[in-house]
């Protein structure tokens, strides 16, 4: 009884330890997952789960994101998920998304999960058109995304049509020209066509680092006045604050560098910003909510730390990552070296498969033709010997009748005429007896020879059948397989089939290491003005070529605002054009600012 007792009271306490979870359901960008969550639980403990779960290592880019009453806000990392403005109705949603967006997508995204996730985040906000992009920009990107989704262009497997139902350019871009879906699909596959040989992580990566100088990536707009009222804009990136005018959200009218802020702070809606030069003056704002405020704050706070940590040498773990990331490179391309290998030697094989079979089948007609050529002597040696027969019968037959002449002659002669008449009468027979065993003899003589000849006749049709027989022979006993240089077979994939210098990989960087990256690195700056340059090249060609088939009146604000920065000659890049801005003192673009 006592242990009964003990059993249910343990159960019990059991029972009661059991902490009480609720469900959280995680949307990214491709795909969503569901997790129990303890009640205690902090924003922390979740975002690690999701973090773990997912594999990634470079969690500073990224936040969990909710809606409140139509305003975005994000998990805070010190408070339990339950207490935040979330609906209390399970399972509670959350988006895991990019949060701070990189200055050099290239340099700073060393995981190949961190660099996926940015690229669908933002190629979905070009398409959203959150982020303007230029109609042959968009054109670009979309081949990039092609490649990535679809790996190399092949015109056998890729045919017309195979882009109808991807989702690759802003609706703005396809209703601003007078062009039909299979025309955009024609040129996008042009350049997708170019793309030959890239890997899905690169191909994402060309997407970002094209995507990141476009005016709107990574910014956030939040509506704000300043002290005489003014509306505008204030936008939050990697790079500082910029202020900008409602209705022209790519130019700004003054920026100011994480570099140059000291102190950012609000109370109620007032933000206040203190410029790292105590000497000028605090420039302040107000927002439209205190909510608002708070979600400000977070952005500059945390743009503001990865702007300086950029600026300092790597940490450890970002060390260690970079180091993985380079063996993970070095390793696939080796990967893309052996299989590239591999199809050559693939496509060699089936090109002297291909020749040998067109040889054989070259062979075969040959032989048939060999095999008709051998039949009509035979049938022609055969009629020449049946007719060489009749000749020789015919022969025999004339010598016969000329010997049964030469008798009647004889009796004809030994027989004795009485009379004048018999004998002129008999002379006559004997001279005609006489020209006609002459002309029989003759004819026998003719025809002798004629059977002489047609036994030649045969001898050499069978000659010909000898040598027919002979070439057949010859053409059937012939190697299938022409002689020819030696194809070295594919090694068994446990063994390795390229060798870099030295027995294995290295990425220690000695003294003569750097000398020889500052090489690579100069090498490639080369290599990039190129392509830049033909890059810039081959959007002049494709804007001037779709040009004439735009619809004026369908172009947006947007679309009208960058034509006259083009016009201007405002093509150099997004980092460019905030250094400009900044060449003013901080002072005179604070006044600058309160005088708006």
């Amino acid at each position: 009884m006592a242990g009964a007792i003990a059993s249910r009271m343990s159960f019990s306490s059991l029972k009661r330890k059991q902490p009480k979870t609720f469900t959280v359901r995680i949307v990214t960008m491709d795909a969503e997952m569901e997790f129990n969550c303890e009640m205690k639980w902090k924003g922390k403990d979740l975002f690690d789960l999701v973090c773990r779960t997912l594999g990634l290592r470079e969690t500073w880019f990224f936040g969990l994101q909710y809606t409140i009453k139509d305003t975005v806000a994000w998990l805070k990392m010190d408070k339990k998920v339950l207490d935040h403005d979330v609906s209390k109705e399970e399972p509670v949603t959350f988006h895991f998304l990019a949060k701070f967006y990189p200055e050099n997508a290239e340099e700073e995204l060393v995981q190949e999960i961190t660099q996926h996730l940015f690229f669908l985040q933002v190629k979905k906000q070009i398409l959203d058109e959150k982020i303007y992009c230029p109609p042959e920009a968009s054109v670009l990107l979309a081949s990039y995304a092609v490649q990535a989704k679809y790996g190399d262009y092949d015109p056998s497997v890729h045919k017309r049509g195979f882009l109808a139902q991807e989702e690759l350019l802003p609706k703005r871009v396809i209703n601003l020209y007078q062009m039909t879906p299979e025309m955009w699909e024609e040129r996008i596959t042009a350049w997708y066509a170019e793309h030959r040989g890239r890997a899905r992580d690169e191909a994402e990566m060309e997407y970002l680092k094209i995507a990141q100088d476009l005016e709107m990536y990574g910014v956030n707009y939040f509506a704000i006045r300043n002290k005489k009222g003014t509306e505008l804009l204030l936008g939050v990136d990697a790079l500082g604050l910029h202020i900008y005018d409602p209705e022209n959200r790519l130019t700004p009218k003054i920026s100011f560098p994480w570099n140059e802020i000291r102190n950012i702070s609000y109370s109620d809606k007032e933000f206040t910003i203190k410029p790292l030069d105590k000497k000028i003056d605090v420039f302040k704002f107000n927002s439209s909510k205190l909510r608002v405020n708070k979600l400000i704050l977070q952005l500059c706070i945390g743009n503001h730390d990865l702007f300086m940590r950029r600026r300092k040498a790597d940490s450890l773990e970002v060390q260690q990552m970079k180091a993985q990331a380079r063996e993970e490179k070095a390793r696939k391309q080796m990967e893309r070296q052996r299989l590239a290998r591999e199809k050559q030697m693939r496509e060699e094989a089936e090109r002297t498969r291909d020749e040998l079979e067109r040889r054989l089948l070259q062979m075969k007609e040959e032989a048939t033709m060999a095999n008709e050529a051998l039949m009509r002597s035979e049938e022609t040696a055969d009629l020449l010997a049946e007719k060489a027969q009749i000749t020789e019968e015919e022969a025999k037959l004339l010598a016969q009748k000329a010997a049964e002449a030469e008798q009647e002659m004889q009796r004809i002669k030994a027989t004795a005429i009485r009379t004048e008449e018999e004998k002129r009468l008999m002379e006559q027979k004997v001279l005609e007896a006489e020209v006609l065993a002459l002309k029989m003899a003759e004819e026998s003589e003719r025809r002798a020879k004629e059977a002489d000849q047609l036994k030649q006749d045969l001898q050499e049709a069978r000659e010909a059948e000898r040598r027919a027989k002979q070439k057949l022979l010859e053409i059937t006993t012939k190697p299938t397989y022409p002689p020819m240089n030696p194809i070295p077979a594919p090694l068994p994939p446990d063994i390795p089939s390229f060798n870099l210098v030295g027995d294995s990989l290295s990425f220690d960087f000695k003294d003569t290491d750097m000398k020889r990256l500052s090489m690579e690195i100069e090498k490639e700056k080369v290599e990039y003005m190129e392509k830049s340059k033909h890059l810039q090249e081959q959007l002049n060609e494709l804007k001037t070529e779709i040009e004439a088939l735009k619809l004026r009146e369908r172009e947006t604000a947007l679309d009208i605002l960058h034509n006259e920065n083009s016009d201007r000659g405002g093509t150099s890049s997004k980092h460019n054009t905030i250094k400009k801005l900044t060449l003013q003192s901080a002072k005179s673009r604070v006044a600058f600012f309160e005088e708006l």
